[in-house]
């Protein structure tokens, strides 16, 4: 339902952008109002983990946390980062999947995890990042690291832009495996975002992130293809609706797994740090999706850059502008809710020339039971220019007498 407010009643909405959907949350919670919606949610689940999120991938917003901004070492959830950024490179066109990657000495002596490259060999990108993603080869990551940036230092400075740019404001990255490092960290929320870009972003690599098992390579001494090794998601075998992403373990920091579950057109993600174990990590994010799951859905409010009103300028080339969201508006709400949802046109009561494309004229504000639970900017489509001096002269002056001056 789309209403256009009266611009009499502007100052009693903006009053109301004290209430949002923290203020329903805590409704909500305590039981102090709303008490027929309340009983409809209970309290997310206790996490036996140091540090956790709950997102909601298509909103994006945060169903459930607890220290999500904390900063932990990431252990080898660090190869998302490296993995996104190979997807970042190859979408430009500045590295190809069949680039045949030559391997240094450093690549091939590292420990841990690895996919069993070896040194002076030439491997393909793209199994390069079926290693990083599948089994978290070390090995892999430092390849990708040296031949999309020359260095693996170089590379880390890439890491932290690309961070940057992507608003994962507690991480500092110093290596492309999540090898033990001072100053290497990130947080539950820093790599929750990472997870929806990477899902969002490049989809055509994310299947990469639902295989189960990868092999690569021959034993020198007989020939045979080495042993097949299983990706350590262990959702990806109890769940049918996870199809990633990936797992992380130093003794630092214990044990971290983000994971993501599509179910019925929704898509949750969730990030779990310091869990003591491989499966208390599997089982706690398990309980995490299964409460978004069961007590949120999604409502699509509004299409972006679809026109939703026609707006009168004054002192223009042109009378009228049209107005839109940036961006297609999906709300996350409390199951059965989403019917009471009201979106509400709120825009300026004078607009005049110039007006720059893009510039906000107003908001639309999206509501249950008068609770403000978001608010986005309408933004002019094209730009006016101002009019001539006449055209200005009169629409002052009809503005004059129309008290609006």
């Amino acid at each position: 339902m789309i209403k256009r407010l009266n611009p009499v009643r502007a100052n009693h909405e903006r009053l109301k952008r004290l209430a949002g959907w923290v203020s329903m949350l805590f409704i909500l919670a305590t039981g102090a109002a709303h008490a027929e919606v309340a009983a409809l949610i209970p309290a997310a689940p206790k996490i036996a983990a140091n540090s956790f999120i709950l997102m909601d991938a298509d909103s994006g917003e945060i169903l459930a946390s607890e220290n999500a901004d904390d900063p932990v070492h990431p252990a080898s959830l660090t190869k998302m980062m490296t993995a996104y950024i190979a997807e970042v490179e190859l979408a430009s066109g500045n590295i190809h999947r069949d680039d045949e990657v030559l391997i240094s000495e450093k690549a091939w002596k590292m420990g841990g995890s690895t996919m069993f490259i070896e040194v002076g060999e030439r491997v393909p990108v793209q199994e390069l990042l079926k290693g990083i993603i599948i089994v978290s080869g070390n090995d892999a990551s430092v390849a990708i690291a040296e031949h999309v940036a020359g260095s693996e230092d170089a590379f880390a400075e890439l890491m932290n832009s690309t961070a940057e740019r992507l608003g994962m404001i507690n991480s500092n990255f110093v290596n492309a495996s999540g090898w033990p490092a001072p100053d290497h960290y990130s947080s539950a929320r820093d790599l929750a975002i990472l997870s929806r870009h990477i899902v969002k972003d490049y989809p055509e690599y994310y299947e990469l992130y639902a295989q189960k098992y990868y092999q690569y390579g021959t034993n020198k001494k007989t020939g045979k293809p080495l042993r097949r090794q299983p990706n350590r998601n262990r959702l990806l075998w109890t769940n049918p609706n996870v199809d990633g992403l990936k797992t992380g373990h130093i003794e630092a920091s214990g044990f971290g797994l983000a994971a993501t579950a599509k179910r019925d057109g929704r898509r949750l993600i969730t990030v779990i740090l310091g869990a003591r174990g491989e499966k208390q990590r599997a089982a706690e994010a398990q309980k995490l999706l299964t409460y978004g799951f069961r007590f949120f859905e999604n409502v699509d409010v509004k299409k972006g850059g679809v026109t939703l009103e026609t707006v009168k300028v004054w002192k223009g080339t042109q009378d009228q502008v049209d107005v839109a969201i940036d961006k297609d508006l999906i709300v996350t709400v409390p199951r059965h809710t989403g019917k009471k949802l009201k979106a509400t046109l709120n825009i300026d009561p004078i607009v005049e020339a110039p007006v720059e494309a893009g510039q906000q004229l107003g908001t639309l504000k999206v509501t249950i039971d008068d609770e403000i639970i978001k608010e986005v900017p309408l933004r002019a489509e094209t730009a006016i220019e101002r009019g001539g001096f006449f055209k200005r002269l009169w629409d002052s002056i009809v503005l004059f007498f129309k008290g609006l001056s």
